[in-house]
């Protein structure tokens, strides 16, 4: 059976939905998926929207603010820090920031915490940066990986795309931490536009997403679930056991 090694490149969080998130040097990873990640979120207020999350497909404004928790730790204790493309900071619940979101987005809107469950279930999201490269020299452009907001970005000695054909029972072990494709979720991660903005919510590049449908069934990345939790650094040592439907 083929195994793919190397190492835990980055490991990212992205504590609110549809903001920036923050870079970090570990983390845990438990049932919930990442500890923290996705675990607070915008709630549109505008008519006929009422209930629904806000993301960058109505706001990319969204990508000016950045969120992150305090600390290295891993743990995510806390609420996070939110901070404005003015460079003010606001914690998540100080009792200005609802408002101060609704200024800065042009939208009416309230704020929702997760109570530490990320909103696309207990998942991870795992990238590897041969394909990265690899997708870099196809569109012959910089790829910004956080356009793609992974958990996990992998040096593996696999193919570039390998992950594509990832099926059911595959494992990735990073450092003491087990990840596996299960789940009805899980396999490689369909994009939506999001990553067709850049992640400081400048300016789109359809071109990005147009490669992506036609070269790669619009595919980017790898959805697993933890099969053992622990903590994951950056420079752990990392191994796929890729199942594939070939």
């Amino acid at each position: 059976m083929t195994t793919y090694r190397g190492s835990v490149q980055r490991v990212l969080r992205w504590p609110v939905k549809s903001l920036r998130g923050e870079e970090v040097g570990q983390a845990r990873f438990d049932a919930r998926g990442m500890a923290g990640d996705r675990a607070y979120a915008l709630v549109d207020g505008r008519e006929h929207h009422v209930g629904r999350l806000l993301t960058v497909r109505q706001r990319a404004e969204m990508l000016h603010w950045r969120s992150g928790y305090p600390g290295d730790d891993g743990a995510a204790d806390g609420v996070p820090t939110l901070t404005a493309p003015d460079g003010s900071e606001w914690k998540w619940d100080d009792p200005g920031l609802a408002g101060a979101l609704a200024e800065s987005l042009g939208t009416p809107l309230r704020l929702r915490a997760a109570d530490g469950q990320q909103d696309r279930g207990p998942t991870v999201l795992v990238t590897t940066e041969a394909s990265r490269a690899a997708l870099e020299e196809e569109l012959g452009a910089p790829v910004d990986l956080r356009r793609f907001r992974p958990n996990l970005h992998l040096a593996l000695d696999a193919p570039a795309f390998a992950e594509e054909g990832w099926t059911a029972g595959t494992v990735v072990t990073v450092g003491d931490v087990e990840l596996a494709v299960e789940g009805p979720e899980a396999g490689p991660c369909i994009r939506c536009a999001v990553p067709s903005w850049d992640p400081d919510g400048r300016e789109r590049w359809p071109g990005l997403q147009k490669r992506l449908i036609e070269r790669h069934a619009n595919a980017f990345g790898v959805i697993m679930r933890v099969s053992r939790p622990g903590t994951v650094r950056r420079g752990d040592p990392a191994a796929a056991v890729p199942v594939t439907g070939a």
